[in-house]
């Protein structure tokens, strides 16, 4: 019973369950803008199996791609991969089963859908790459959740039909990532400067790389407010715009301890941006 617990918190760790707190309300957000409400529960049902599975599908993958780089990194090095407590056999049956429940949702959801599902499994793929050879690292990360409100959105119009909301969400998506990577970049300042890794840290130091991430907030924080004087104009998601912002701000002020900045404080700002555009359509 224990060796199963074991296993199936491996397993847990491995796909970093936690970490589709992050993508599932961005992909509510747009879902729930392309509605303008509640979506039907089965069309919901099946946004958030492809949601899950996609997410599955990209830390399997960015883990077996980071396997080497991983096993040299004193931080890393007990992840499950390099520390042996999941084979390379069954990462790939990990990643396998992702991608069957994202294509298989796809499938249902729409056409239009399933044939745009390839996308942002490109981006999960080359992303993981880019710490090889670019600084501009963090955007292929920024990239790969930024579709996570495109996605919610098209799969419940079937269509990019005023999609522009929606665009501007991505846009904060995109910045905000970006922003939150280089902060968590900060972790392995030393030794990826030391093993030549690619990151705004290890190529223009910690100083320039937060001050790069406080000004792709800042950037984020005026999409979010864009969406509100473009769309929404209420109290409740003038409040929400106001906490965004505190928590943007929050992150920075909060950078040092990066376990809760990237972690505890961006679950919250997640929330925080469904919420805003939750408020925009129900309440005054």
């Amino acid at each position: 019973m224990t060796k199963d617990f074991s296993m199936l918190r491996d397993y847990a760790n491995f796909i970093k369950f936690e970490h589709t707190l992050f993508s599932l309300p961005l992909i509510f957000a747009g879902s729930f803008l392309a509605a303008k409400g509640l979506p039907d529960t089965g069309l919901l049902i099946l946004i958030i199996l492809a949601g899950t599975g996609a997410r599955t599908a990209a830390l399997s993958i960015n883990r077996i791609i980071d396997k080497r780089i991983d096993a040299l990194n004193p931080r890393t090095l007990e992840r499950e991969l390099p520390a042996g407590k999941i084979s390379l056999g069954n990462a790939y049956l990990v990643t396998g089963l992702g991608l069957l429940l994202y294509f298989i949702s796809a499938y249902f959801i729409c056409d239009l859908v399933l044939y745009l599902s390839p996308i942002p499994l490109a981006v999960f793929i080359i992303y993981p790459f880019l710490k090889r050879f670019t600084y501009l690292c963090h955007f292929g990360v920024g990239l790969g959740l930024a579709l996570a409100p495109l996605g919610g959105f098209v799969a419940v119009t079937c269509s990019f039909e005023s999609i522009f909301p929606a665009v501007v969400l991505s846009c904060f998506t995109l910045f905000w990532v970006s922003g939150f990577d280089i902060i968590y970049a900060t972790l392995d300042e030393e030794f990826d400067k030391r093993e030549g890794v690619y990151s705004m840290v290890s190529s223009f130091g910690k100083e320039t790389a937060l001050s790069v991430s406080s000004i792709l907030h800042l950037a984020a924080y005026f999409a979010a407010a864009f969406l509100y004087f473009y769309m929404y104009k209420t109290i409740f998601a003038g409040i929400l715009l106001i906490v965004i912002g505190f928590l943007l701000f929050l992150e920075h002020k909060k950078s040092e301890d990066v376990g809760f900045a990237f972690f505890r404080i961006n679950i919250l700002i997640g929330f925080a941006i469904f919420l805003f555009v939750l408020s925009g359509l129900y309440l005054p």
